[in-house]
């Protein structure tokens, strides 16, 4: 059975981003399933406990454990199936099919995410994480592709927001600096966090990629802030966010306060997107109060 609070939560955000059309979406969700299950063979079809944006279902293909998502946002969808694509071969999960609003990949097993090191082997997903960035970033970006640069998602900060302006103001301004002196361009997972890293037998596996172009330093910030909101629940938050801050540039050769410039950039950002979606700001508000006692 589906967790209800997973559910609602779902519910929740369909409805606020698409209304009566996210309405009808989610009283079809049986219908739909049903008809993705006899078109693609799929079966032991069972939602996943978290659920956000997109419908999340483990099951199988004859034999081959499998996730399907289903979704509204179509182009999303489209975009996280060439990001796979593109990695396919440096750390991802294979997808099997994609159409729209529908995506099809073969399950990681077991599955385990790396916020179960979370927190007491946070060193230990901190190598784990360094490893994965690193063979992410060996996938040659394709030279036929849609994928957006980091600097285009930055360009949403020159907007008028509900945030403080000294926030918004330094963000622009650490965010022109990093832009201006960016290392070489890479392929980026965009959002590399704790649920997004799943263990796959010995190995470990990248999920959920956005596909955009940046700076491998880019990377970090994602993993530094999260798990949320278990990080800002947790009595030593600020040692061990200055403790991953220092592990990272140290084992990336990177000096730490490009790492908390982006760590910083990134964290206004979510909280533009998090008020573009209707969505709960107040983790962000508190990274970024952490931030700035640094």
């Amino acid at each position: 059975m589906i967790c209800k609070t997973a559910m609602k939560a779902l519910e929740k955000n369909i409805i606020n981003l698409y209304g009566k059309k996210g309405k009808q979406w989610l009283a079809n969700l049986p219908n739909l399933i049903a008809q993705v299950g006899t078109t693609y063979g799929l079966s032991n079809l069972n939602p996943v406990k978290n659920l956000s944006y997109n419908y999340v279902l483990s099951g199988f293909q004859d034999n081959q454990p499998i996730i399907l998502k289903l979704g509204q946002d179509i182009d999303g969808l489209k975009q996280e199936a060439k990001a796979l694509e593109a990695f396919l071969g440096f750390g991802v999960v294979c997808v099997i099919a994609e159409n729209d609003g529908l995506l099809l990949q073969i399950r990681a097993m077991s599955g385990v995410s790396l916020k179960s090191y979370f927190p007491a082997k946070d060193n230990e997903a901190i190598s784990i994480t360094i490893n994965t960035m690193k063979l992410l970033h060996k996938a040659p970006i394709p030279q036929v592709h849609s994928f957006l640069n980091v600097k285009d998602w930055l360009s949403i900060l020159d907007k008028d927001w509900e945030i403080p302006t000294k926030y918004i103001q330094k963000a622009r301004a650490l965010r022109d600096n990093l832009l201006k002196t960016s290392e070489k361009e890479v392929l980026l997972h965009g959002d590399l966090h704790h649920d997004n890293i799943l263990q796959n037998g010995n190995d470990w596996v990248v999920i959920d990629p956005k596909g955009v172009i940046g700076e491998p330093a880019y990377e970090v910030a994602a993993f530094i802030r999260n798990p949320l909101p278990e990080l800002l629940k947790h009595d030593n938050v600020q040692v061990i966010v200055d403790n991953r801050i220092m592990c990272f540039a140290e084992m990336l050769k990177l000096p730490e306060s490009r790492i908390l410039d982006w760590c910083f950039v990134q964290a206004v950002l979510s909280w533009v997107w998090a008020l573009e979606d209707r969505y709960d700001t107040t983790y962000f508000e508190q990274i970024i109060e952490l931030l700035e006692s640094n």
